[in-house]
């Protein structure tokens, strides 16, 4: 019994030393695995890498390049010929080192190139917004991306990128990765380093800008191209006052030098390189910027083939600038124009103001630092629309044709009483004062009658059926109730774009297809390959025959000389082109638009500030311009009769 208990204690004990053998050998092949495994990752991505030992030494970014349709008129380089002056760091103010990290990378001095916190508080953020907006980079794995690798989104990437930047973290000291990356940023279009930036939007070296305008280098680093769009100043200050904050919270600044500096008015040189079609280039850039997001603007290599016929462009430009200056003898201090191809939607010309590259504004009032004329703002796409007067009729008249009216039919020019709008009675008069009896749908609008056109919006048209077709059309900016807008909607109480309206108008000529505007014919990566085409998709949004009537009308120079006169800027004695004026009330804006079947043209005229001209009609300063320039450019294009 003794000798039985004694062998089952040595074989139990035989058994647990056998247990604990396998549980030994199981932990050492678990510690293996995670030794090894990392070390066989780090060797298989680390095989081949550049090594960080010299920033000077790079290979140069290819620049991006824009193309008028041709491909042979280079508009613009994207980081083309990068502006750079490298600056010690010494030479770099403290608050501009600060304002950088705090945006960009609060644990900069207390990381070893990777930040763990600012990785999960990113994606923290990216799952609460459900989108991939924050990425949690530190200003180390910047510098290596932006010199190194490429901005695809792959797990290989990302490991080099890791490897590359605990190399430098190892290598170089904190001020050595922050001097490089403030030399290297891009803060706006061909703007690299804090020295080149200071001096392209302050006239004034680095090291003398003030915190304020360190917080605005800062925030330009988010999205160089976006925040240096003039069109964009509002959001580059909510940007800026955004850094202040965050220095605050850093500690890098107290309570009353942020609310010190936030008050700073923000003064931009803006001297940025020469463009060719400097505000269709911009209109282009806010585009990609949307559609591709930031890194695709720093990507090179790519080429983008625009829509702009650059001839066009020129005489576009000389156009508006010579009209323009010619209308100050009526207060019209700007002007703007754009013009289409309706067929195909493709933009061919575009001016945003008289000159781009006017050293100042004009006409500027001391007490409101407002301006008749501002040279960066795009009338063409400005956010805050204009009142478009008369030009906005053919779209009332084009929908009481659709609900079964024709041209003959007759309403009375009388003074009419409409009811209360707005507080008070809607009495519209005639632009002349006077009142004409009975006319015809024809007569009404080919003179641009304002009573009968009220009519034929109130009891023909309908409000809301005439706004929802201008809406179909293209117009992008009637946002509120159709209440708001009432029976003066048709004399132009809306706020409009020119670009809208010229796309809205190409419905006509088109027999009711409706084509979106298009800027880009295609683009294509470093080794060819077409990343993005254009394609027509017409949709069609009124009848045929209610287009056709809008043409013979707008096209019919005998039913209009009443109004307008026999030799008008309307009339082409070879041509046949439709064309509508429109004036608003108080004189603030002038409009011309007019078409063939190959071109549909606009042209606004009036001061950025929206004070009122003298009391002309748009005919006699939109429409001096416009003629001019259709004049010139209908040769191009093959003579074509209206669709009738």
């Amino acid at each position: 019994m003794a000798e039985r208990i004694f062998y089952r204690k040595i074989y139990k004990k035989k058994k647990r030393k056998k247990i604990f053998i396998r549980i030994l050998i199981f932990f050492s092949v678990c510690l293996s695995f995670f030794i090894f495994f990392p070390l066989s990752v780090f060797f298989y991505y680390a095989k081949d890498l550049p090594r960080p030992e010299d920033f000077n030494e790079r290979q140069p970014i290819q620049s991006t390049k824009i193309y008028d349709r041709s491909g042979k008129v280079l508009l613009y380089e994207l980081y083309g010929e990068e502006k750079r002056e490298i600056i010690p760091f010494d030479q770099i103010p403290e608050h501009l080192k600060e304002a950088v990290i705090a945006t960009e990378d609060a644990n900069f001095y207390r990381h070893y190139g990777i930040d763990f916190d600012g990785i999960i508080r990113a994606v923290k953020l990216d799952l609460k917004i459900r989108k991939l907006t924050y990425g949690g980079s530190t200003i180390s794995q910047q510098l290596i991306r932006s010199t190194f690798l490429s901005t695809e989104k792959t797990v290989k990437r990302k490991i080099r990128e890791i490897i590359l930047t605990l190399e430098l973290e190892r290598r170089y000291s904190k001020e050595q990765i922050l001097g490089w990356y403030l030399n290297q940023v891009p803060f706006g279009p061909n703007i690299y380093g804090v020295e080149t930036a200071s001096k392209t939007y302050f006239n004034k070296s680095a090291k003398d800008i003030s915190i304020s305008e360190a917080a605005v280098l800062a925030a330009l680093i988010k999205a160089p191209s976006y925040y240096s769009n003039n069109e964009h100043r509002d959001e580059l200050i909510e940007r800026r006052n955004y850094v202040l904050k965050r220095m605050e919270q850093e500690g890098f600044l107290n309570q009353e030098e942020s609310e010190k500096a936030e008050k700073e008015k923000l003064i931009l040189a803006e001297n940025l390189q020469s463009i060719k079609a400097p505000h269709f280039i911009l209109y282009i850039e806010e585009y990609l910027f949307k559609e591709y997001g930031k890194d695709f603007l720093e990507q090179g290599g790519f080429k983008i083939y625009t829509s702009l016929n650059w001839d066009l462009q020129q005489i576009a430009e000389k156009t508006v600038k010579e009209g323009a200056e010619r209308n100050k003898m009526y207060n019209a201090y700007n002007a703007a124009l754009v013009a289409i191809n309706p067929k195909t939607g493709e933009i061919l010309a575009m001016v945003g103001s008289k000159d781009w590259y006017a050293s100042e504004s004009e006409g500027c009032n001391e007490k409101t630092g407002k301006c008749k004329f501002d040279p960066k703002v795009n009338v063409v796409t400005y956010r805050i629309g204009r009142q478009p007067g008369s030009s906005f009729k053919p779209f009332v008249y084009a929908t009481a044709f659709q609900n079964g009216y024709d041209d003959k039919y007759i309403v009375i020019d009388e003074k009419t009483n409409f009811g209360i709008w707005g507080g008070k009675p809607y009495v519209p008069g005639n632009y002349d004062g006077r009142f004409r009896g009975p006319v015809t749908l024809r007569q009404a609008l080919a003179q641009s009658l304002n009573v009968p056109s009220v009519k034929v919006l109130v009891y023909l048209a309908g409000i809301s059926k005439s706004i929802e077709n201008a809406k179909k059309f293209g117009i992008t900016t009637l946002s509120k109730p159709d209440s708001f807008y009432g029976p003066s909607i048709v004399l132009g109480g809306g706020e409009v774009r020119l670009l809208d309206m010229v796309s809205a108008y190409s419905v006509f000529p088109n027999e009711g297809l409706k084509i979106p505007p298009v800027s880009i014919l295609k683009i294509e990566d470093s080794k060819g390959n077409i990343i993005e085409e254009s394609k027509i998709n017409p949709k069609r949004v009124l009848e045929k025959e209610p287009a056709r009537l809008i043409n013979d009308i707008l096209s019919d120079n005998k039913a209009r000389t009443p109004m307008f006169g026999s030799h008008s800027p309307l009339y082409f004695e070879n041509y046949e082109v439709a064309a509508k004026t429109g004036t608003t009330d108080s004189f603030r804006d002038a409009w011309t638009i007019g078409y063939t079947p190959s071109l549909t043209v606009g042209v606004w005229a009036g001061n950025n500030d929206n004070s009122p001209m003298r009391e002309y009609p748009a005919v006699t300063i939109a429409g001096h311009l416009w003629k001019i320039f259709m004049l010139k450019a209908l040769p191009k294009f093959p003579k074509e009769n209206l669709p009738r």
